[in-house]
């Protein structure tokens, strides 16, 4: 059967399936949090660009002070946004993202992106954004990411959307090494290949989008996410299970920390009981072969950032 947790390179254990909160809307996921909490989680993705940091810390706070759950048993993750890659500004965010949750410290604090933004620059969604680009080397955050940790504002450090070079330009050059790499994962980009890398360099991948997204159905150049497919949903009838909960297994017996955002009960229910299962290789090699390298989150509009990470193989 599946591990419930998996180990990080400094003896932390990371759950393997955690909730993720981007695009929860306002008053709904407080509500999804407790939720979470209650039907056993006790992982959950943040970021300080999802704008709702404040309303995740309410409902943990809530919960510890019910006596539902213990702090020290919440593995509590947040992310540097691309405005604060300057070395001596990445502690503020921290603390400005710790004040919003109305906590003491995070489990693991993730660098968003490798390229950056100007400090005052707007959040551009689109069109020519060129001009807010930062060229902060991200080797220079990663020494704020360091001092983060050593003045004990997170538990753990690491990065996101990271490619194979850039992980290991970090690992080249770091004083303390990153335990977690954030990417897309699904059945449509299994990242197979970044996953042997990021292993072999004591590195977990944790999968974002790990079910593709549903509101991209139809639209040219998205990949259909695999929970549609009809043998999938075979599969899961087979063994009793939802085709969400069939690929959210397929991924984890990849070795990679899933984070399914929901924002429905029975959803998240649903979502963290896949470890009664196991898939047979015919049915595995199955979901490999939907692997295309295809992305929901390719952000094209960076492209042309010096350390945009989505050009390179992996």
């Amino acid at each position: 059967m599946l591990p419930k947790t998996i180990k990080l390179n400094n003896g932390v254990e990371l759950p393997t399936v955690g909730l993720g909160t981007f695009k929860s809307k306002p008053g709904e996921v407080e509500n999804a949090v407790k939720a979470a909490i209650d039907a056993g989680y006790r992982h959950f993705d943040c970021a300080w660009i999802y704008g709702n940091e404040a309303e995740v810390g309410t409902a943990i706070r809530e919960k510890i002070a019910s006596g539902s759950v213990k702090r020290e048993e919440l593995f509590i993750t947040s992310k540097l946004w691309n405005n604060f890659h300057d070395s001596e500004e990445v502690v503020p965010a921290l603390k400005r993202s710790l004040e919003a949750f109305g906590l003491d410290y995070l489990d693991l604090y993730l660098i968003h992106w490798p390229f950056g933004l100007k400090k005052d620059s707007p959040i551009p969604a689109s069109g020519d954004i060129q001009q807010y680009f930062s060229d902060v080397d991200y080797l220079e955050t990663w020494r704020g990411m360091e001092d983060a940790y050593d003045l004990g504002l997170t538990k753990s450090i690491g990065f996101s959307n990271f490619n194979a070079s850039q992980v290991q330009r970090v690992l080249d050059h770091c004083r303390i090494k990153p335990v977690v790499n954030q990417v897309e994962c699904n059945p449509n980009i299994n990242q197979k290949k970044l996953n042997a890398f990021c292993k072999e360099r004591g590195i977990v991948l944790v999968g974002y989008c790990p079910l593709g997204r549903s509101e991209f159905v139809g639209k040219p150049g998205f990949p259909a996410p695999t929970i549609f497919d009809p043998r999938v949903a075979e599969i899961g009838k087979k063994y009793n299970k939802s085709p969400a909960q069939v690929v959210l297994n397929y991924l984890a017996s990849l070795g990679v920390s899933v984070i399914p955002k929901s924002a429905t009960p029975s959803r998240i229910i649903e979502n963290l009981n896949i470890f009664d299962f196991t898939l047979n290789a015919e049915e595995t090699a199955y979901l490999d072969s939907f692997n295309t390298n295809q992305r929901v989150t390719s952000l094209p509009d960076f492209k042309d950032h010096k350390y945009y990470s989505f050009s390179a193989e992996f």
